[in-house]
């Protein structure tokens, strides 16, 4: 099993105070006032297309612009949970409430109590919940004690990494009620009714207007793809890159650094992934928003080169290409761990 060492502790405090100098913390309201109009805009537009085109089978290229717009519509949601759009927390709850579960369909308590943890533990065995709820093991102890199910698919995991992105948007519903069932959200009330009028709402207006068949292939598309959308942005982050286990931790720095895996590009990148192809920034300054992210890498490289921590950055197809290789490498050692004698 890979795990992540840094080579020796390194001080936060240094590169923290470079980047509030060069104000890259302070909010961006103009920015993200821009955001939210265009992403309406986006929103409103995708639906008023649909609603143009009828009971027509090219409501399925409608289906991909909409995951397209809910995705972006999620990254926005991300973007308040952390703070980035404002630091009123009565405003970070109606707007995470607004484009979670009203636009989405799926708990904002629920994700942000799960996101957190993410943050504090990125890469845990134990302790990351972007690793524990997912069916394909990223070490080989992962696939000890698991069911059929899930056994059938680590055999498979690399060719079934990328479908299995399909199924996304429905494992983030299901977990938005697991979690507003056991207690887990702030608001459950609140909550539970936004998702009921979610669901009501994308029911009646799909089914209303479209025929059964074509519906369901309509829903079909736009959760799946959606699903991919969010799992093509999410995976490079951190899949392929060290793990650990045990409660030993690193420095914050390091603990956030030699996880995290940034992705090459343009500005067009920083768009399609909402600023999330700057990992490695967005981890170590998580309330910094990402219109800054592009700004700080270079203060966040330079000193990462100074104290000897490495620094991780590839293109996005090189990214796909090591998640894919981690997996099949962790498959490969399941099965020999399997073959040998007791």
């Amino acid at each position: 099993m890979t795990t992540a060492q840094a080579p020796a502790p390194v001080s936060f405090a240094p590169l923290q105070a470079a980047v509030r100098e060069a104000g890259l913390l302070k909010p961006r309201t103009g920015y993200y006032t821009v955001k939210f109009l265009t992403n309406t805009a986006l929103v409103v537009g995708a639906w008023a297309l649909f609603w143009r085109l009828g009971d027509s089978w090219w409501q399925l290229a409608t289906a991909v612009l909409l995951a397209f717009a809910y995705g972006q519509t999620a990254y926005l949601g991300h973007d308040v949970g952390h703070g980035q759009v404002t630091r009123s927390r009565r405003a970070m709850t109606v707007l995470g409430l607004t484009h979670g579960n009203l636009l989405l369909g799926f708990s904002y308590g629920w994700w942000m109590n799960h996101h957190t943890r993410h943050h504090n533990h990125p890469n845990h065995l134990d302790h990351d919940p972007d690793i524990l709820r997912r069916l394909v093991a990223f070490a080989p102890r992962q696939a000890e004690g698991v069911s059929a199910l899930r056994a059938f698919v680590i055999r498979h995991q690399a060719p079934l990494f990328f479908p299995l992105l399909n199924l996304e948007g429905i494992g983030l519903r299901v977990g938005s009620v697991i979690a507003i069932r056991r207690g887990v959200v702030r608001n459950p009330r609140t909550e539970t009714f936004l998702l009921a009028v979610h669901a009501v709402v994308y029911a009646v207006v799909v089914f209303s207007l479209l025929g059964p068949l074509l519906a369901v292939a309509f829903i079909a598309v736009h959760q799946g793809l959606f699903g991919v959308y969010l799992g093509c942005v999410f995976a490079p982050n951190h899949k392929g890159m060290p793990v650990r286990d045990g409660e030993a931790e690193p420095d914050w720095l390091s603990r956030q650094v030699l996880t995290s895996r940034n992705i090459r590009g343009s500005l067009l990148h920083d768009f399609f992934y909402g600023g999330l192809n700057y990992q490695i920034e967005h981890h170590v300054f998580p309330t910094m928003p990402r219109a800054n992210l592009r700004k700080c890498r270079p203060l966040t490289m330079a000193y990462c080169a100074q104290q000897g921590l490495p620094y991780y950055e590839v293109s996005a197809t090189r990214s796909y290409i090591e998640v894919l290789a981690h997996l099949r490498g962790v498959t490969e050692q399941v099965r020999r761990n399997a073959s040998r004698p007791a």
